[in-house]
């Protein structure tokens, strides 16, 4: 038995060893394959979130001439501003709020969605006509229906004796952010119910006939089965939502335009504002990276609590 292992390994000792070029060929040949997505990444994320990091240190004149280096006196000047917390705090208000009432309802609508009735592919359909509209479209009808002068809702809770007289519901910085919040659900509820629906989909039937033999009843069948096995569904929505979110622009614009003052700004609105109002695009970078590392903080905080539920199961 030693003597065989022994001729092995001399055989083995004798096989010549690729060169050093082959080697480091084979080492490369993956690069052939993954070169063009690594140059694509490189272009369209990596280029992108350098030159906002290069602006944040840059003096910057309104017509994009750069003048001089200001290092982070940029982000000194930022948080110097008064209405920088109050833009964040709301800013997390908003894409939490919008991001839970789009999941809570999207897995309502999924449902409905997944389930067999006549004229389904019709409400398919009309449930993503939201999502294909111009979202700056959407805002300006609702802005016109919450018109307090000519706009339907107010027509309607007039007709309904609600309201005495008409409100102009867009003047309270309040009353404008939950319109706004509702706008953002109804736009983005289309995609979130369609990744809901995808994952339902992938749901086997014979788990839903074991757990009928078994006994269980719908509420257990949902939360015991449904639910665990849409989590990565749940996991990309939310994920996709909260970046969408953060950085939603054109319903606030459109609607308030963060008015009045920055009592209805997102960190967006506001970054906007800094560049085109104030004239000064350097603090407007800075705001930028602010908002950039604020996304990706939040992203990682969910993906961190998402592991960790499920490691506890």
């Amino acid at each position: 038995m030693q003597d065989l292992e022994t001729r092995q390994r001399g055989v083995a000792s004798q096989v010549p060893r690729p060169s050093l070029p082959r080697r480091a060929g084979r080492a490369l040949a993956p690069l052939l394959w993954l070169g063009p997505s690594l140059v694509l990444i490189s272009i369209v994320v990596l280029w992108p979130v350098i030159e906002m990091v290069r602006t944040s240190l840059q003096d910057i004149t309104s017509s994009g001439v750069t003048v001089g280096y200001r290092g982070i006196d940029n982000y000194r000047d930022l948080f110097d501003e008064d209405d920088l917390i109050p833009v964040v705090l709301r800013t997390l208000l908003w894409v939490g709020g919008i991001v839970i009432v789009t999941m809570a309802l999207s897995l309502a609508l999924g449902q409905l969605l997944n389930a067999r009735f006549p004229g389904r592919r019709a409400v398919r359909w009309a449930v993503v006509v939201p999502w294909a509209a111009s979202v700056l479209m959407t805002a300006l009808i609702w802005k016109w229906m919450l018109d307090n002068y000519s706009g339907f809702v107010n027509r309607v809770l007039l007709d309904l004796h609600l309201i005495d007289k008409p409100v102009n519901w867009l003047a309270n910085p309040t009353q404008a952010m939950l319109w706004m919040m509702w706008v953002a659900v109804f736009v983005s509820l289309p995609f979130t119910s369609f990744v809901i629906l995808a994952g339902l989909q992938t749901i086997p039937s014979d788990v839903y006939e074991a757990a009928r033999v078994d006994g269980a009843g719908v509420f257990r069948t949902y939360f015991g089965i449904t639910l665990p096995l849409l989590r990565p569904a749940i996991l990309i929505a939310s994920i996709i939502n909260v970046i969408n979110v953060f950085n939603s622009f054109p319903i606030i614009w459109a609607m308030t335009g963060g008015g009045p003052g920055h009592d209805t700004d997102t960190t967006t609105t506001f970054m906007y504002k800094l560049a085109f109002y104030d004239q000064n695009v350097g603090e407007s970078g800075a705001m930028a990276v602010v908002n950039f590392v604020l996304i990706l903080v939040m992203v990682l905080m969910y993906l961190r609590a998402a592991r960790w539920r499920e490691e506890v199961r």
